[in-house]
């Protein structure tokens, strides 16, 4: 069994190569939920509705969020109603995430997840990170913000000068998930609002010490793949780079990817990981999306 780990920007690209070298049915992905907020009064559960939608081949492959060639047509009423809403979300989109609302009336979030998937016919497991509440907040130097509003009304553009997140007791099946698992990988998301939250999530990484884990980054240089990844790393106190990342993970980590034009930091970044790999680390194709899929599962040395 494999399982990942998982935000919603970067890991779902992965994951179509995952599974296609793997078995859906022995994949797991643990999925972040810090991002989780209610909007227009449904419950809106960003990266696991992208991992859902990815596995199930309906995500829409030019923003990585919501559901391909969806309509707007509720969204742009509530605007002309007065009612703007900060997320743009489609018809179809809405539907799932109002299931996701009223199913939470009576079961916890990893059961609604798992009755979801079913009705999206998704054959690997996911579970969020945690059945409860994790509040985030981005400390800036114009004050306090919540996630959404720093990341899409305000586009990213303060200085960060800290994250702040609530550590949580895990859903059930996580730990399991990564103590049962032939191989961890931590996808390429954010590793400060993606990944660390899961991180910080109640025995996850005393579990991850345990297990055979491998990472690619999401850095090239000192750019990350998408984001304000290199905001957040450095309000951290971390580089915003591969090197910096090798950093944040390397009591656990056993295996770094990383991308040929970061070459020039191996000989560092292996005084901290027993194990580093150079490879192409941009998924242009699904052929890229394999070839790395392979690497991480150590089947390409």
């Amino acid at each position: 069994m494999i399982t990942v780990l998982s935000g919603g920007t970067g890991t779902p690209k992965l994951l179509q190569g995952i599974v296609r070298v793997v078995d859906p049915s022995e994949v797991t992905v643990i999925v972040n939920t810090v991002e989780n907020d209610y909007f227009s009064g449904v419950y809106v559960a960003p990266d696991i509705d992208t991992v859902i939608y990815t596995l199930a081949g309906i995500i829409n492959e030019e923003t990585w969020y919501g559901v391909r060639d969806d309509t707007f047509i509720t969204h742009e009423r509530l605007g002309e109603l007065g009612c703007p809403e900060l997320l743009r979300i489609g018809d179809l989109d809405r539907a799932f995430k109002i299931q996701k609302t009223l199913l939470l009336r009576d079961m916890p979030l990893h059961r609604v997840v798992e009755h979801q998937c079913r009705a999206l016919g998704v054959e690997s497991r996911v579970i969020p990170m945690s059945n409860q509440e994790s509040d985030i907040r981005i400390i800036t130097d114009e004050g306090e913000m919540g996630f959404h509003e720093f990341l899409v009304e305000r586009r990213s553009e303060p200085e960060v000068l800290d994250v702040q997140f609530s550590r949580v007791k895990p859903a059930p099946g996580v730990l399991e998930a990564i103590e049962s698992a032939e191989r961890v990988i931590v996808g390429p998301s954010n590793p400060v609002t993606s990944v660390g939250p899961i991180l910080k999530t109640e025995g996850v990484r005393d579990a991850l010490r345990d297990a055979e884990v491998s990472a690619v980054s999401p850095f090239i240089g000192r750019r990350p793949f998408s984001g304000p990844a290199g905001k957040f790393m450095e309000a951290k106190g971390y580089e915003a780079s591969s090197l910096g990342l090798a950093e944040m993970y390397s009591d656990f980590l056993d295996m770094l990817v990383i991308d040929e034009a970061d070459s020039n930091l191996k000989t560092e970044i292996e005084k901290l990981i027993k194990e580093v790999t150079i490879t192409k680390t941009i998924m242009e194709n699904t052929g890229d999306k394999i070839m790395l899929a392979r690497i991480l599962l150590g089947e390409i040395l």
